[in-house]
């Protein structure tokens, strides 16, 4: 029975055939009526009416029609009197008329018989429970309504529940688990595929939105979930088996140990589907990716298994053979020149991807075996695909099993190089994958030892008849010169050279574009090396300059651009003389030039003028007016963002480059990330300008403040833009400053603005790395201004936001623990979680970089402000964990050290744990507590001096733990050893037996690690030489040895060193010390060293 009168569904119905007419200005009418007189007006009557649509046409394209529309209604927001943010649409209507709209809304389901429009009725029910769920709200009936659908004798009744639960998990409410696990229990041995399947989908999607703890009780449904597999791949059904393997992938995700009783047999299906070839591609690669996924989240559980590493290995490499079937002799790939071409839904791709995670997850023990059992038969076969397959195969696991392999290179590149010189193309460019890989993997060790073997072997291919593979033979020489050392190169800079100025000539311009981008990076790392080659090849690149204007040429002028101004930053202002002019002339005709948005030139001319700044330094300045305004263009774009609530819209976003589309309570908005990447671009090079032009640079720095690097913090869409805005605020400050002065009313005008900005922006956020980046920009920018930079508001506003940091810190920690105690046998810990710890920490070092520069710069006023942190300083210096322990107690040694004896007053939250800490287990507490205690000696007056003497002897068992001179443990050892000379320098009337512990501390040295705690060693040591000290002497070849090591160490350097120098010279006149002897038992880098100071 209808609510509405007729004459309401008469104007509906026209309203609804407008709406999809296929005449364009029909359907705009229509539009702009919906939202005006339905929309805007009765939103109540457009719902109840769309629904009784739904439920009293007889026409099925009108219903379907009908229940997209109404979806997409009930999700637009409206803003409501009184209420701050925004209302969804259904939400906004009375709650009798929402009622009524939902109940009808559930009948229609009940009675649809034709499962698309059915389809279509449940994704608006199912979004409608999600706006009930979001806000808190019950819909009683709803849950009833899908238990009793999910037992119906209609089979598309019983897919239809499931698929809505599948959508919204979270209306299945606690209460109801044993109807949960009943009607689940029955949807997955139902005699429809359908439904078994939504059952699936709708399972997985439940368990990731109950809590870790409750997932456990289901974890018996495993079985009947992995029966539906088995029956699915008997008939063949490619489609519904790989849609089953992807709810199991999101199973396999959030709690692999389900599977664990089950695996073996799971692994054992898994394969056989992989290697079935019957079965389509798309179900083999689901098949690889379950698989794959349990080595993401569960190593140990995979390499516990007797044949999953070997079975996964071999049908990786199995897939990876599954290459250019229609294309033997390689004549189609060898015609192509579109190189970007995307393949990853192809199977040797899959297979590739599969090895790199494998080697990644498991690691090198259990990878290279079955893989180096199957390498060498490969690259011995006749098959080209094999072969092909094996190299592709070691660039995919040589990130992965670094460890082991690096120590195997010899035999590893007797593999590789001779692929290089192989009869078929593809295979001689998977040899130069291989090796550019490797070079990029084993970075270091590859160019220091290998460079004869790798060089003098690629080298020849950049003359291969067929232009792919010259052109990868180039990029992979790439990935091996960007890492390599000056020397390194030089030998080979005339044959490198001589073959790629014969490539810059070849027909094909994508070999000419690698061509020049391979220059670009040999001239990078040859630096002034290349000024020898600078005569041949800037005419080369002048003349692509200025040649060719039309538009298939513009990325070969664009890469001239870029190895041009690379040569120019390799081989300088001086050499290039008038070049140097001349191609920053060349490149603004370029730029006047350009028109079209789309031109690669633009891009890359961004980047040429930041080199072109740093060569010519201040003669760049004239050329500001050009460059400027399109980079402020750039830097200044506003975000395009576009909310999509239409399918075939979303679908049409989808299919543009340069957009993410994000979901949002039902929506998709969509970002254009074009813009986003362009604008974090531009302000990394405004960043370039103001560190190379300092004062210079004044004119732009207001509007650059106000319109891009300000805002740029806040610019929550694209966290990148706000992390090269906070690079760029202190080089803006510190351009206005050398312009203006320190203290010049401009400066102090557009310090408050930006203060003001930046301590906004301090505030909790989701993006942890990012937060850590604005305190990055707080304590530099604090840095540029200098002392008494903050008033007291400002130190409250900075620990009140430091406060709420610390909260959330503690709140994440927390979790993290929670999740900890229910991680399972064999569970490792996911990226994520790694990932986050590592954020944590790291926006744990850059507040205390904060304190620190504020203690620095206001010294005791910044007590009162920082004491509303205590309690969490207390909480952090006795906790487990050693992250949180070193964190307080660097800020408690900032104290110590900026706030002289008022630091006296904080003694009870500083002795103990400075005690404490000097026995802590891990040595960067042992090292910041034993500084702590030195710099209250040296900074902390009376009051300390009996502390700082009574910790003596722990100081010197700091020096005396196992393996105290190794790497982990040297910088405790040598802060424990400095912070003794200045208790004993300051504080020796405290200290009883001072010549015994002198003669004690003098076993503590040297000190050739840590550069800020040897001058202070140092410096004590020649006041004890220059007193004649009878310890000293008494141990004087010992002591010339300490300080020939530091003077070799460069630990200490400058006047300190010239100072210790001479007291040396001093010891060895006065207690007679044979220097030439013992030099002679030291290394002959430090025999020259100290003989340097002694001539």
């Amino acid at each position: 029975m209808s609510i509405l009168p007729p004459e309401i569904h008469h104007a509906l119905t026209l309203l609804l055939q407008a709406l999809s007419s296929a005449d364009n200005s029909s359907r705009s009418h229509a539009e702009e009526q919906l939202n005006s007189e339905w929309v805007a007006a009765r939103p109540d009557v457009l719902l109840m009416g769309l629904v009784e649509q739904i439920q009293q046409s007889a026409d099925s394209s009108t219903r379907s029609f009908a229940a997209v529309l109404f979806r997409r209604i009930a999700t637009k927001t409206r803003k409501i009197s009184g209420l701050s943010e925004p209302r969804e649409l259904f939400l906004t209507v009375g709650q009798q008329q929402k009622i009524a709209i939902r109940s009808k809304l559930l009948q229609c389901l009940q009675s649809e018989l034709t499962p698309a429009v059915r389809n279509k009725i449940g994704d608006a029910v199912a979004e409608i429970a999600r706006q009930y769920t979001d806000d808190g709200e019950p819909w009683p009936e709803l849950l009833g309504a899908l238990f009793q659908a999910s037992q119906s004798h209609d089979s598309g009744q019983r897919e239809g529940a499931f698929r809505i639960f599948a959508t919204t998990p979270g209306i299945i409410e606690k209460q109801h688990e044993d109807t949960v696990q009943s009607a689940f229990a029955k949807g997955f041995k139902d005699d429809n595929v359908d439904v078994r399947l939504a059952a699936m989908e709708a399972f997985a999607s439940f368990f990731r939105s109950i809590e870790r703890k409750s997932q456990k009780k289901y974890y018996g449904a495993i079985a009947e979930i992995l029966n539906i597999l088995p029956p699915l791949k008997e008939v063949g059904d490619s489609d519904n088996l790989s849609k089953a393997l992807v709810a199991l992938i999101e199973l396999a995700e959030i709690a692999p140990t389900m599977f664990k009783a089950l695996f073996h047999s799971l692994v054992q299906f898994s394969i056989t589907v992989i290697q079935d070839k019957d079965l389509g591609d798309q179900v083999r690669q689901n098949a690889l990716e379950l698989m794959a996924t349990f080595a993401d989240y569960n190593a140990a559980m995979c390499k516990k298994d007797p044949s999953y590493t070997s079975d996964m290995v071999t049908q990786c490499l199995s897939l990876m053979t599954d290459i250019g079937m229609d294309d033997d002799d390689a004549a189609e790939w060898n015609a192509s020149e579109d190189l970007d071409v995307e393949e990853s839904d192809l199977n040797h791709v899959a297979g590739e991807q599969c090895m790199d995670r494998l080697a990644n997850k498991l690691g090198g023990q259990a990878v290279l075996p079955p893989t180096f059992n199957w390498l060498p038969r490969m690259m011995q076969s006749s098959a080209w695909r094999d072969r092909h397959a094996a190299l592709m195969a070691i660039s995919a696991i040589s990130e992965g099993c670094r460890d082991l392999m690096e120590g195997e290179l010899d035999k590893v590149l007797a593999l590789v190089v001779p692929a290089l010189r192989d009869p078929h193309p593809r295979v001689r460019w998977a040899g130069c994958n291989a090796l550019g890989q490797m070079s990029t993997d084993f970075a270091g060790t590859m160019q220091e030892k290998y460079h004869n073997i790798v060089l003098t072997n690629i080298i020849p291919v950049l003359d291969s008849a067929e232009p792919r593979v010259q052109s990868h033979a180039a990029a992979a020489l790439v990935n091996f010169c960007e890492e390599a050392q000056k020397t390194t190169l030089e030998p080979y800079l005339d044959g490198l050279l001589d073959h790629l100025l014969r490539l810059l000539r070849s027909p094909k311009r994508f070999v000419q574009e690698q061509a020049l981008s391979t220059i670009a990076t040999i001239a990078d790392s040859a630096e002034t090396a290349f000024g020898k080659y600078y005569d041949t090849l800037m005419p080369l690149l002048f003349n692509v300059l200025r040649g060719e204007q039309s538009k298939e040429f513009r990325l070969l002028r664009a890469k001239a651009m870029e190895c041009a101004t690379l040569i120019a930053l390799a081989v300088g202002k001086q050499r290039m003389g008038q070049d140097a002019l001349d191609l920053v002339q060349l490149l603004g005709h370029i730029q006047s030039n350009i028109l079209d948005a789309d031109d690669p030139q633009s891009q890359y001319l961004l980047h040429c003028w930041g080199r072109m700044c740093r060569v010519l330094g201040q003669d760049f300045i004239p050329y500001l007016p050009s460059v400027m305004p399109p980079l402020m263009e750039l830097a200044s774009a506003k975000a395009d963002i576009q909310l999509l609530d239409d399918e075939e819209q979303i679908a049409n976003f989808e299919q543009e480059e340069g957009w993410e589309l994000v979901p949002l309570k039902g929506k998709v908005i969509g970002i254009k990330t074009s813009i986003l990447e362009d604008k974090h671009m531009a302000t990394e090079l405004i960043v370039v300008y103001a560190q190379q032009l300092v004062a210079a640079f004044e004119p732009y720095v207001l509007e650059i403040m106000q319109n891009v690097s300000l805002p740029g913090l806040a610019f929550f869409f694209h966290d990148p833009v706000r992390v090269a805005s906070a690079k760029s605020v202190p080089m803006l400050l510190n351009s206005y400053m050398k312009a203006h002065g320190e203290r010049s009313p401009q400066m102090a005008k557009l310090w408050e603005l930006t203060l003001e900005k930046i301590l906004e922006v301090l505030t909790p956020e989701i993006s942890i790395d990012t937060l850590a980046e604005m305190y990055q920009c707080f304590y530099e920018s604090v840095e540029v201004i200098g002392k008494d930079s903050l008033t007291p508001m400002h130190m409250q506003n900075f620990i009140e936001a430091a406060k709420g940091t610390l909260l959330e810190y503690q709140q994440r920690v927390e979790k993290r623990l929670e999740e900890q105690q229910e991680t399972e046998d064999g569970e490792e810990e996911s990226e994520d979680t790694l990932f986050a710890i590592e954020d944590d920490q790291t926006l744990l070092s850059d507040m205390n970089k904060a304190f620190h520069t504020i203690f620095k710069n206001q010294g005791s006023s910044f007590l009162p402000a920082w004491s509303r942190l205590l309690p969490f300083y207390t909480t952090f210096i006795t906790n487990a964990d050693s992250t949180q322990r070193q964190w307080a107690l660097c800020i408690m040694d900032d104290v110590l050290e900026f706030c002289g004896d008022q630091s006296w007053t904080y003694q009870d939250h500083i002795r103990q744990p400075l005690i404490d800490g000097m026995r802590d287990e891990v040595p960067a507490n042992r090292q910041a507590a034993c500084y702590g205690v030195g710099i209250a000696a040296q900074k902390g007056g009376q009051a300390w001096s009996s502390f700082v003497a009574e910790c003596l002897p722990t100081l010197f068992q700091v020096c005396q733990v196992p393996n105290a001179r190794e790497d982990d443990h040297v910088f405790a050892t040598e802060n424990a050893c400095a912070s003794i000379s200045k208790i004993l320098q300051s504080n020796s009337a405290k200290v009883p037996n001072v010549q015994d512990v002198v003669a004690h501390w003098l076993n503590t040295l040297p000190v050739v690690n840590d550069e800020e705690a040897a001058p202070y060693a140092y410096m004590f040591l020649a006041g004890l030489i220059d007193q004649s000290n009878p310890a000293v002497l008494a141990a004087a070849d010992k002591v010339f040895v300490a300080i020939a090591l530091a003077l070799e160490a460069e630990t200490i350097q400058g006047q300190t060193a010239a100072r210790v120098a001479a007291a040396a010279k001093t010891l060895v006149q006065i207690a007679n010390v044979e220097a030439g002897r013992i030099l002679a038992t030291l290394s002959p880098e430090t025999q020259q060293t100290v003989q340097a100071y002694f001539t």
